[in-house]
């Protein structure tokens, strides 16, 4: 996940020396005001303090405003360089210290850090809300947009005038007075609300827990019992095992447990997360942000708060979301009915007569596979601790770009970081990269890949960006290192696409550096691609212990399982993109309750099985009510329709690691920000189209074609030529049914209780 950011996003800055302004000097005493004189102009974090940060957002609030009381006030012609350029050019140390304390907030948040969340970012808000909404300076703003097209400006600068425009015009630049007051009192509880949703899901994470005794304990492998353990001893508990909502936790318990009792308990202490009717319960913020989001959309003019976030991302409409989600829906949930059918065989003999629940599949998702395709997760792991992976990455972005990664000694925010420079081809300073790989109390759960600080052009020249991969990984354990599970070295790759986006980013004005939305998970999503693929795997996939390079048997047998649980795994994903689109799509807003909402948009409109939860309910879907995704969560998916469909470049190709192609990918995509539209971007380097047929074919979601002699896909495939080649399927799609017009059907059975304003 790539952290996004609101508001304040709309003013992204290089300088701080304006046309017909001056310089604004800060309070010297606090290094968050200070010029850096750190290497490579990383933040000085041994050096600040929470108490710096109220004071540092004071003050650059200060020199922000000055700054653009300036632009306002220049008496000379509105042009794009006194107007437009110096916007861009204005608030430099605001958004740094927007990104550093957003990163830190959610890292590692202590009670002080959120005090200042709390009083200072809500009045941070308010203060772009002001800007956006300034009369006077929009007034310029509208004076360059309407004569933009005889200023002789290039193609860049004309975006930027244009996207300057419209960013005013979606901020409500054109409303009355009143409908202007509105929209900031509606902005300004948004962001209230917002705050108090991610601190009761932090608080509700930490205050879960299940302690065992060694006697429960058994059956689970090392690695998970010595994880437990220490999970104990840090919480001061002796000759106890812990194990908390944290995936890396919860997952691999739910997996190899067999106390079926104790697996329900985990799995509904994190379902239920802030829907306990208690201090931390989100319900009711959740329901107020949904009916604020509304009454927004209709002050700017959109039908639904989903028309308004899709009017400016390359989908354009919910309709085309809602196409998308059911393509995608319908037959992922056919086939985790197909999944389920194969594990209650399994169930029914350990529980004859009994139901099978939520909790129960990833255990006996284990089971199968483990029967039928001879493949033990955590055999696995043992080839894929942290280290190789990692080393697994750096490999992988040399082959393609001719980088490299070299560790360096700098200020850290924590000591679990590692810190690493980035360099080019040509020994030239690319950036410096951050990873934060495991999980603690102060980190909120997840994983995310952020700035510190961007790129950016100060006088003519590029500075390099600073970036940070956070993570909540499985930590090592005595002397047995961190060891990663599929999905866990997946996220890794994941993240690391982010990364490279953020270095890679070669933008001329910082108003430009953000690419749509559902543009955002391009790059990260298709590095994912080249995780598992054996000649990659081969370089980095190392048994901790042994020395030996991962054999092909056992990669084999995981292209093999390549589609297993992705039935499941694809409808818990679209079910999540679809209830954020039906929250978002009201276009009036009626008094509801929310879990009744959900269940009668998932299971009684479109047959979701009781076998399966959403990833996230709405009480802790994080993504949209705390982290920037609302009408959003569908990006993951729109964005593998293009990794896929870019990825077959590749393949095609008679090298994975094709450097000519990764040089068009690079410059062509990831260096360009937001100069040019995603789609165009991308027709640039595919030369068509994205086509939906990879991404259907990777998620298994195609009709298997009609043959005479099927194929046993139980076999202990030795040769991976071999079964790609026997695996290989042809193109069949069927044609979902349609679900219902976004804001239509989404009614009855929620009444409840008079809202609380």
């Amino acid at each position: 996940m790539k952290r996004l950011l609101t508001l304040s996003s709309l003013f992204l800055v290089m300088t701080i020396t304006l046309s017909c302004g001056t310089n604004i000097v800060g309070d010297n005493r606090n290094p968050l005001l200070e010029e850096w004189t750190t290497e490579f102009g990383v933040p000085p974090f041994d050096e600040i303090r929470t108490e710096h940060y109220a004071p540092a957002f004071e003050e650059a609030m200060k020199m922000h405003n000055a700054e653009i009381q300036a632009i306002v006030e220049c008496t000379e012609e509105p042009t794009f360089e006194n107007v437009i350029l110096a916007m861009d050019n204005a608030g430099v140390k605001l958004y740094e210290l927007n990104l550093i304390f957003g990163m830190l907030s959610s890292s590692d948040l202590d009670d002080q850090m959120q005090e200042v969340q709390n009083n200072i970012i809500p009045r941070v808000e308010e203060h772009y809300n002001n800007i956006m909404l300034n009369e006077g300076l929009f007034a310029r703003v509208k004076a360059v947009y309407d004569k933009r097209k005889s200023l002789k400006l290039d193609q860049v600068q004309m975006r930027l005038v244009e996207k300057t425009y419209n960013d005013f015009v979606r901020s409500g630049a054109l409303l009355s007075d009143e409908d202007k007051a509105r929209l900031m009192q509606i902005n300004a509880e948004l962001s209230e609300l917002s705050i108090r949703f991610g601190n009761n899901l932090l608080k509700e994470n930490g205050s879960f827990y299940i302690e065992l005794t060694q006697e429960q304990v058994t059956e689970l492998p090392e690695g998970v019992r010595n994880q437990a353990r220490e999970a104990a001893a840090a919480m001061g508990k002796k000759d106890a095992y812990v194990f908390t909502l944290d995936k890396p936790s919860m997952l691999p318990f739910l997996t190899y447990s067999k106390n079926r009792d104790l697996r329900r308990e985990l799995y509904n202490g994190y379902i239920m997360r802030c829907n306990n009717d208690n201090e931390f319960d989100n319900k009711q913020l959740a329901e107020d942000m949904a009916r604020l989001r509304v009454e927004k959309a209709n002050l700017l003019g959109f039908k639904s708060y989903s028309h308004y976030v899709t009017d400016d991302q390359m989908a354009g409409n919910p309709e085309a979301v809602y196409k998308l989600l059911e393509e995608v829906f319908e037959p992922a949930v056919e086939s985790a009915k197909r999944e389920l059918e194969e594990m209650k065989e399994l169930f029914n003999r350990d529980y004859p007569g009994e139901t099978f629940e939520k909790s129960d599949w990833w255990y006996y998702a284990e089971q199968v596979r483990k029967k039928k395709y001879q493949l033990d997760e955590e055999a696995v792991r043992q080839y894929l601790s942290l280290d190789n992976v990692r080393d697994g990455m750096f490999y992988l972005a040399n082959r393609l770009y001719g980088i490299t990664f070299r560790p360096i000694v700098a200020p850290r925010y924590h000591k679990e970081c590692t810190v690493y420079q980035v360099l080019d081809h040509d020994q030239s300073h690319v950036g410096v990269l951050y990873l934060d790989p495991y999980p603690r109390k102060s980190k909120s759960g997840g994983a995310w890949c952020g700035n510190f600080t961007e790129q950016r052009y100060v006088n003519g020249e590029r500075k390099a960006p600073v970036i940070g991969i956070v993570c909540n990984f499985t930590p090592p354990v005595g002397n047995t290192p961190s060891l990663l599970t599929f999905d866990e070295a997946e996220t890794m790759f994941h993240e690391f696409g982010h990364a490279l986006h953020f270095l890679f980013a070669d933008v001329r004005y910082r108003g430009l550096a953000d690419v749509e939305g559902d543009f955002v998970e391009l790059p990260s999503q298709i590095m994912e691609n080249w995780a598992f693929q054996p000649e990659i795997m081969k370089e980095y996939a190392v048994h901790y212990r042994t020395g030996e390079v991962i054999p092909d048997s056992l990669i084999a047998k995981i292209q093999n399982a390549s589609l297993f649980n992705q039935g499941f795994v694809t409808t818990e994903l679209a079910a999540a993109a679809l209830i954020d689109m039906d929250i978002h799509s009201l276009e009036t807003y009626t008094d509801m309750d929310i879990n009744d909402f959900e269940k009668y948009n998932l299971a009684t409109r479109r047959g979701l099985i009781p076998e399966i939860e959403p990833r996230y309910r709405y009480t802790y879907f994080a993504h949209i009510f705390n982290g920037g995704y609302s009408s959003g969560y569908y990006f993951y998916l729109w964005a593998e329709v293009l990794d896929k469909d870019a990825f077959e470049a590749f393949k095609l190709s008679s090298d994975l690691c094709d450097k000519e192609l990764a040089h068009s990918f690079r410059y062509d995509l990831l260096a360009q920000g937001g100069q040019k539209p995603g789609m165009e971007m991308y027709r640039k380097f595919r030369g068509a189209d994205p086509d939906k047929t990879a991404m259907l074919k990777a998620r298994g979601l195609y009709q298997e074609p009609v043959v005479e002699e099927a194929v046993d896909i139980e076999a202990d495939v030795e040769s991976i030529a071999e079964f790609e080649e026997a695996t290989k399927p042809t193109p069949s799609i069927k044609n979902p049914r349609p679900m219902t017009e976004p804001g239509k059907a989404l009614r009855p059975d929620f009444a409840k209780k008079p809202i609380k304003k």
